[in-house]
C-alpha cells in the first residue's frame, strides 16, 4: 500500500493586481526567462513570491523568486483538480543572472 506524503505547507494565494502595458516581446525574451506554476506569497518573507510548478502533481518542485527579479506576469489558464478545485496558474519572467531557489522534496528512504 503507498502512501502520500505532503511536504509543503499551504500558504496565502497573491493576488495578482490587473493591469494593461504594451510590452515588447523581443526585448523580454533578452533580459528574462519564463517560468510557469502558481503564484503563492512567501510565507515568511514579504519581498519574495514562490511558485508552484505543478501544484496537483506528486513530484512538486518550487521555486523562490525575489519580487523585484519578476519583470513580467501573464496569467494563464487555470487547472482542476479531480475533487473539482482550480488553481490559478501564471508565468512569470524572471531576469537573466537574478538568484532563485529551487526545491524538490523527496522521501529519504534506503537505497537498494
Amino acid at each position: 500500500m503507498k502512501t502520500t506524503t505532503h511536504f509543503l505547507k499551504e500558504t496565502k494565494k497573491l493576488e495578482l493586481v490587473k493591469f494593461e502595458r504594451a510590452i515588447d516581446e523581443t526585448l523580454l525574451k533578452e533580459a528574462y526567462l519564463p517560468f510557469s506554476g502558481s503564484l503563492r506569497q512567501h510565507p515568511y518573507d514579504i519581498d519574495k513570491v514562490i511558485l508552484l510548478s505543478e501544484p496537483h502533481g506528486n513530484n512538486i518542485t518550487y521555486y523562490e523568486f525575489k519580487n523585484e527579479d519578476i519583470g513580467f506576469v501573464k496569467k494563464q489558464a487555470n487547472i482542476v483538480n479531480l475533487d473539482g478545485e482550480d488553481i490559478a496558474m501564471v508565468m512569470i519572467w524572471i531576469k537573466k543572472s537574478s538568484i532563485g531557489i529551487r526545491c524538490t522534496p523527496f522521501l529519504v528512504e534506503s537505497v537498494t
